[in-house]
């Protein structure tokens, strides 16, 4: 485990357990929510994204969170690890709601400066229908992979401490 992607919905926990894994592990945590936004919400381009992943990916460690399902392939093709948080769409919402909270007017540490928590209609709707619309796909990319790439999916809290458990502390 030297090349880690943890992808799932928003609210599965990634960000956290990419900061877990970084510590355990000693490698670097990239979080993608801070890299691909720019201050004030601002998307960069789908270029600029390719460009800042090939940069993460050209590296000999590192453990990137985030979907970015337009710009996975540079990742999954470089990655040795890939960390699928398939949790509950009701975890998820209550966790996104939970976050929203408590970063209220403030930005979170795994997100650009200047961009402060928010939560929209759209973005509720995008974690509520995540595992019928992204689940099989994602799903149908992770059966498609080589025997060179180590895949665990995590399903719940439990399986996610059992995980850690089996690593270094």
């Amino acid at each position: 485990m030297e090349r880690i992607m943890l992808i799932g919905s928003g609210g599965a926990g990634k960000s956290t357990l990419a900061r877990e894994l970084g510590k355990r592990l000693n490698i670097q945590v990239h979080h993608l929510d801070a890299l691909l936004w720019k201050p004030g919400w601002t998307l960069t381009t789908r270029d600029e994204q390719r460009e800042i992943q090939r940069g993460l990916c050209g590296r000999d460690r590192w453990i990137v969170d985030g979907n970015y399902g337009a710009t996975m392939d540079e990742r999954i093709r470089a990655a040795d690890t890939v960390i699928f948080l398939d949790m509950s769409r009701t975890v998820c919402l209550y966790r996104i709601l939970k976050r929203r909270i408590r970063y209220h007017g403030r930005t979170r540490p795994d997100m650009q400066r200047d961009c402060p928590e928010r939560l929209d209609l759209e973005f509720a709707k995008w974690v509520w229908n995540y595992p019928k619309e992204k689940r099989p796909g994602v799903q149908a990319m992770l059966d498609g992979l080589g025997p060179d790439k180590q895949v665990f999916i995590l399903k719940n809290r439990k399986a996610v401490r059992a995980f850690l458990d089996r690593l270094p502390n």
